[in-house]
């Protein structure tokens, strides 16, 4: 939570008012048994603006800091939210303790805030410059691993006025579905409903990475069933890699860190080792970290999802271009 708006990071009221987000919201739900709410008001008149204010609420955590970052004064947000709950006959915003928190409602109307509020974005900036938007690629990891470079170097040389713009997400299935990116590398199909398109695009070997210095470093390539005794670290980021993958009663002891840079750091002080699939290998190089192939693991398939809508005018040419690129490198040689 941002410590910013006087460095207490707590929600409050309006500014210099000293009193609590909870007291005041306690104070306006108890007018008239709920502020606005009106049997069948349902979302009439609820504006962008409204939207706009609950995103930046629920992703800094205090009315404070969110009305720092929309640039508007405390009391203003304030009003602003409680309009939003009146207009809509719910509670968005938890106000029953000194930490804000959105409640079920807020949390499900934040994530449609995101789509909408993308949408319009892109649709604004569309009617500025129709193709001009770069095309926004979310992954997690290690992106398409060795085919990530020559594949934007060839969309570069064939469409030099739509840049093609690879961000790194922690979840790039939610980022695709609140539209912070067109286009999502994922290792595992995505939850059902939200209309999301996949793609397959290829199959990766999985590998074991271990410390330099292990006894089984030195070979050319390891079972999971040689894992089976050392402690496995997994990467948050990373879904590709449970217990489940080891046959029953040889399951190893699992641990989970936060990121890609304390993954590494663990298995190369030698802590742990870990199973991630091959993209790693070109992406995540560690002086500290060997690199082998699991001989009886099965592959992990990389699929290239959108939404079906289709945010962006370029999405089905880079698919095509993505494809077509993968299938020459696979026409050429093996992995």
């Amino acid at each position: 939570m941002s410590a910013r708006g006087g460095g207490s990071g707590e929600p409050v009221g309006d500014r210099g008012s000293g009193e609590p987000v909870g007291d005041r919201g306690s104070r306006v739900s108890a007018r008239g048994g709920g502020e606005g709410r009106a049997p069948g008001s349902g979302a009439g008149g609820v504006e962008l603006r409204h939207l706009r204010a609950l995103v930046a609420i629920g992703a800094e955590g205090t009315i404070t800091d969110a009305a720092i970052a929309l640039g508007v004064s405390q009391p203003a947000l304030s009003r602003t939210l409680r309009q939003t709950e009146s207009r809509l006959g719910t509670r968005l915003v938890d106000r029953s303790t000194r930490h804000l928190a959105l409640t079920d409602a807020g949390r499900r109307l934040v994530d449609h805030a995101h789509r909408i509020l993308a949408l319009v974005d892109d649709a604004l900036a569309d009617t500025v410059a129709a193709e001009g938007r770069p095309l926004r690629i979310g992954f997690a990891w290690g992106a398409l691993g060795r085919h990530t470079v020559p594949l934007l170097r060839a969309w570069r040389e064939s469409r030099p006025d739509i840049p093609a713009q690879v961000l790194r997400r922690d979840d790039p299935e939610a980022a695709l579905r609140r539209g912070e990116v067109d286009l999502a590398l994922l290792r595992t199909r995505p939850r059902p409903g939200g209309g999301l398109v996949c793609v397959p695009l290829l199959s990766e070997r999985r590998v074991a990475a271990l410390p330099v210095d292990h006894a089984l470093a030195g070979r050319d390539s390891v079972r999971l069933t040689d894992l089976s005794a050392e402690s496995v670290v997994i990467c948050a980021t990373a879904a590709t890699t449970a217990a489940h993958l080891w046959p029953v009663g040889q399951q190893p002891r699992t641990f989970e860190v936060p990121g890609a840079d304390e993954w590494l750091t663990t298995i190369a002080t030698g802590d742990a080792v870990g199973v991630t699939a091959d993209s790693s290998t070109h992406s995540h190089q560690h002086p500290g970290v060997r690199y082998l192939p699991l001989a009886d693991a099965p592959s992990v398939t990389v699929f290239l999802a959108h939404t079906r809508t289709g945010r962006h005018p370029a999405t089905a040419e880079f698919i095509a271009h993505t494809t077509r690129l993968l299938a020459a490198t696979a026409a050429a040689g093996p992995l």
